[in-house]
């Protein structure tokens, strides 16, 4: 049994012309009427929300999560497999990775054009869900999104296109496997046993703060006294300007986490550098990297840690 989970998103929307726009109006029974899943898959669909995803909050999201939970831990499911809005999906293709135990598959999709447009890449992909889902080698697996074919780990899954239907990619890993016709191949092993981290509420609040050309830390100060701890998005392979480096500090001695990212989409920090405001001063200061994690991803990773009390990147 396949539990279906529609969330919303543009898999689920359908043009307003008074509004001007695309606005939620399908739900479960009718996507499943245009989407014609697959012959002899056994499925139940809940219509848990339908809402764009950039709606979703980290209360709702936690929901969310607490909600794929207990289908998992009442039971009778082999899979599920959550719809969701493109905006923000890698965020919660990565709560579930790094919060749920890995055995019953959970598949993250959605669509990148309504079902009223020409093309609409929403039906292959819940179909292509619903197959992943289902299938034996699936399991074990944990969360993982499907789109445009491919399938990527959970906690590699990032947005890299604004509109284009592939817009998927996992940019530290690539794609563990591929769906086409039906037919689910992995091109990967599963991986060594991983422990979820799970806190019992995602209740803290972390900023991300890019740097700029001469940026002085202005950000840095302002965020401080409301957030409990920082990721920021340096340049290259970790460095910023000497400007920031007071500021940084200043959140470190006062015991709140910096994690360190590029903002390069791909390849991660490597603190080589030992001027002032170089990624090596900073690590010696006590800025953690935020390894093979996008920007996205390592918000979400810190704030897992800090709601569980564990250090960044426990158990990956």
């Amino acid at each position: 049994m396949i539990h279906l989970l529609f969330t919303g998103g543009t898999i689920s929307m359908r043009r307003d012309d008074s509004l001007g726009g695309n606005v939620p109006q399908h739900g479960a029974a009718d996507l499943l009427a245009l989407a014609a899943p697959p012959p002899g898959l056994r499925y139940r669909s809940e219509d848990w929300a339908r809402s764009p995803a950039c709606h979703f909050d980290v209360a709702r999201l936690w929901a969310l999560r607490g909600r794929v939970a207990e289908l998992i831990a009442g039971g009778g499911v082999h899979g599920v497999v959550v719809t969701h809005g493109t905006d923000i999906l890698e965020e919660t293709a990565y709560l579930l990775a790094r919060t749920l135990a890995p055995t019953v598959p959970v598949v993250v999709t959605g669509a990148m054009l309504t079902p009223g447009q020409p093309g609409w890449d929403g039906a292959a992909n819940l179909r292509d869900a619903m197959v992943v889902a289902a299938d034996s080698a699936s399991a074990g697996r944990g969360a993982m999104v499907v789109f445009a074919g491919r399938i990527l780990d959970g906690r590699d899954a990032v947005k890299t296109h604004a509109t284009a239907p592939d817009a998927f990619e996992a940019p530290h890993a690539g794609p563990v496997g591929r769906v086409a016709n039906g037919v689910v191949r992995y091109d990967t092993p599963i991986g060594p046993p991983r422990r979820p981290v799970a806190p019992p509420v995602l209740d803290r609040r972390v900023a991300v703060v890019p740097m700029v050309v001469g940026d002085d830390g202005a950000m840095l100060d302002a965020l401080r006294r409301t957030h409990d701890g920082v990721v920021i998005a340096a340049f290259g392979s970790g460095n910023v300007p000497p400007g920031a480096v007071p500021a940084i500090r200043r959140w470190l001695d006062g015991g709140k986490p910096v994690v360190l990212a590029t903002r390069c989409l791909r390849g991660e920090v490597e603190p080589s550098y030992a001027f002032d405001g170089g990624g090596a001063q900073l690590v010696r200061l006590g800025a953690v990297p935020a390894g093979p994690r996008s920007l996205s991803h390592a918000r979400m990773e810190l704030m897992i840690a800090l709601s569980a009390g564990v250090p960044y990147g426990a158990g990956a």
